[in-house]
Order: structure tokens, then sequence, then C-alpha cells
């Protein structure tokens, strides 16, 4: 690409994007403030948008470099988004907004660019568990009624999205995890390894990981999140609010790169097979691309024999439907956190949403790209239990639940 076109393609950025307050764009130029930007992940399917901007050169069209950094924990991602070791990262949802709030570590002000992707974790649990006929929520109840005693399961953070899911499925079949079971932290790619060893009877974790024990003949899925939550919130793209306040340009800058990745990744099964095997690779999720490619298309097996094909399988971009940082999903794992008596006193839901989610940055980039911005930064969603989550009146829905701490 000519020198000529790359500053054209830069500088249309800000062009393109209307209706935007004077002084928005840094000193008149939307010219990166830092072009080298380090994104730590972890070895998962959902970092596929991430490594494929930077895999792909769609960091460059926007005068950036990013740096993927592979990290070993979710702690160790949070730790160095603190200190500034990384500028940004894939991570929990739900880990962004307990470091804001001072829960699970260090507190910090915390800011979300966009969301990465929607659906495609799952719950495994041991295949010894389904062998006695625990398969799903209500029959794994039923044993854990039955036949007492300590049952452990794992998920990645305790503030983060898989122990939500882990926490809400469990409550759905009546199980009080706080009480009723023993619930610890595992890194995601160790998860394989400790059920292999009898370290759990299940987990909550994203993909592969999931379809790898399924693979390797130690688990079953007994739920996907999207049975718990169709289109739920996954990962997101992290960092602190000082960074966004200081490097403005540069934030905007990796939401369009990324944004492109996202749109790429979802276009059609020939790009969808290309990340699989691009991030199957050792320098990324470390893993066979069989282990991947199949539940990225939809392709679900649970280990006991039954298969089928998930509309609501891992998305990357839909329509600009996945990567938009509604208020209402930043709200909602903080209700979680109030429910399990992590946060102890209602926080300001909408205000401390407001504060995270950077809705004004993410419309600049995808008015940029002209990419679909829903109207209403809340929207409405019914669970696996039947209740409907819309935003509205966060407090009395926190309050609501009859399983919590």
């Amino acid at each position: 690409m000519s020198k000529e076109r790359r500053k054209l393609l830069v500088g249309g950025a800000a062009a393109a994007v209307t209706g935007l307050a004077p002084g928005a764009w840094a000193a008149g130029s939307d010219k990166p403030e830092k072009e080298e930007v380090k994104i730590g992940f972890i070895p998962l399917t959902d970092c596929a948008s991430v490594v494929m901007a930077s895999v792909l050169g769609f960091d460059k069209k926007y005068g950036i470099k990013i740096i993927p950094t592979k990290e070993a924990s979710w702690a160790g991602v949070r730790d160095k988004l603190v200190n500034g070791e990384l500028d940004m990262a894939h991570v929990l949802y739900g880990l962004v907004y307990g470091v804001h709030q001072g829960v699970s570590g260090p507190k910090k002000d915390m800011a979300v660019l966009m969301n990465l992707n929607h659906n495609g974790q799952a719950i495994t649990l041991s295949k010894k568990l389904a062998d006695k006929g625990a398969v799903d929520g209500a029959s794994l109840a039923k044993l854990m009624a039955t036949e007492k005693r300590e049952y452990t399961f794992a998920q990645t953070f305790p503030t983060g999205t898989h122990a939500m899911w882990l926490y809400y499925w469990l409550a759905a079949s009546g199980v009080n995890p706080l009480k009723d079971a023993k619930v610890i932290t595992v890194p995601p790619p160790q998860m394989v390894a400790n059920m292999r060893v009898g370290n759990m009877d299940g987990y909550c974790v994203g993909e592969p990981w999931n379809h790898r024990a399924i693979m390797d003949g130690i688990g079953i899925t007994a739920a996907t999140t999207q049975d718990i939550w169709k289109d739920h919130p996954e990962k997101v793209l992290g960092t602190t609010g000082d960074f966004v306040k200081k490097y403005p340009n540069t934030a905007r800058a990796v939401i369009m790169a990324v944004l492109e990745a996202s749109r790429w990744i979802d276009a059609g099964l020939q790009n969808k097979l290309k990340m699989a095997e691009t991030i199957a690779d050792k320098s990324y999720v470390n893993t066979g691309v069989d282990a991947i490619n199949q539940r990225i298309l939809g392709r679900y097996q649970n280990g006991l024999g039954k298969t089928w094909d998930d509309p609501n399988h891992m998305k990357f971009f839909n329509d600009g439907l996945v990567n938009f940082p509604f208020l209402s999903d930043g709200m909602w794992f903080l209700t979680q956190h109030k429910r399990w008596g992590l946060i102890k006193e209602h926080p300001d839901y909408l205000g401390v949403a407001r504060q995270i989610n950077q809705i004004e940055l993410y419309k600049q980039a995808a008015s940029a790209l002209k990419v679909n911005v829903p109207k209403d930064p809340m929207r409405s969603s019914k669970f696996i239990d039947g209740v409907v989550w819309d935003g509205k009146e966060p407090a009395k829905y926190a309050d609501s639940f009859k399983v919590r701490a």
C-alpha cells in the first residue's frame, strides 16, 4: 500500500466520522499517540480477532502495530494490565468490572473498548459423573443430593464470565455453588489436565477446552453458555481508564483493526478455517486444529453420542451486534457480583457501566468502518431459568434470586 494511500486511509477515518464534538481527535489529528500496542491474550478460541488483526496486518492500516502477548492466567493478565506491562488485553468481561470495583485484586479505573465475542463457552462434567447419570443440570443436582460428598467445580477467575455462567447454571438447577460445592480457580489451558487427574467434577471454560475434554475421553458437555444466555457477552478488549485518556487515538485505531478482523472471521467458512489453523499454532492456543474448527462452525457433540448444529455458536461480528459494548451487559456482571457476595453494597450500576464501557469511542470507530451500531445501549435477554434481564431496576434484579450468597 502506498504511503499516500495509507495516509488517506488513516486520515480518512476521522473524516468518515460524523457528528464528533470539536477536539474529539487529539490535536486535530487522529494519528495514534502510541504505535506499538502490547495486547495480552489467554490461549482460547476467542482470542482470534486480536491475533488475526495482527497476523493479517489490519493494524498497519490504522498506523499501529499490535503485539499479541501470550499469558498464563487471568490473574497474570489483571496484574499486567494494572501495572502497565500490557497496554490492553483479550480479557474476561467480569474481570474488568471486578478490578474497577476493587474485587479480586487491586482497584483501578478500567475501560471496555469493545466486546470481542458472543457465545461459545461450555460447562464440562467429568466422564465419571456422566457414567453415574449426571449429564445436565437437573441430573447433576439429583446425583449431588443422593450421593453426598464434596463436589469440586472449576472456573477461570472469581469475578469472570465462567464463574458467573457456572454459578448461574448450578443455581438454576437448585444447587448453591457457594454452599453445596467447592469452587476453585484454574487457568483455561490447565482445565483438561486437572480433570484428567481427578481434581474436579466439572468446569466452565472457553473453547477449545470443552471439546478437547470430549476428544480426550475425560469429559462431556453438559451445557453450552448460549443455553444459559443466548448471545451473551464474553471476552472484551480491555484496558485501563488512564490508557484511554492518554492515548485515545491509539485506542480507536486498535478498535478499528480488531473490528475489521472480527468482520473478516465471520465473513465465511474459509476465513473461519484459516483462523482455526492460525490460532491452533503453539504460539497461540497450542492444540490440534480439530479441537477448534468444529465448534466455531456450530458443529457440536456432547461426548455421549448426541450431535447438533448450534446456530448460536461463537460469533465474532454478527453484523456488529457482537462488538457493541452494551451498558446492560456490563451492568449484568455487577448484579451477579452482588448476588454472590463479591460486592457487599449495590453499586451505581448504570454509572459504573457508563464509566467503563467506552461507547463514544466505539461508535467513532464503528461509523468510520460503516459498521452497524445498535440504537439503544441497553438490550433485553431471557435466561435459562426464564428470567428476563433488560438493564432496568438492577438492584431489584440482583436481590430477586432465591439462590444467592
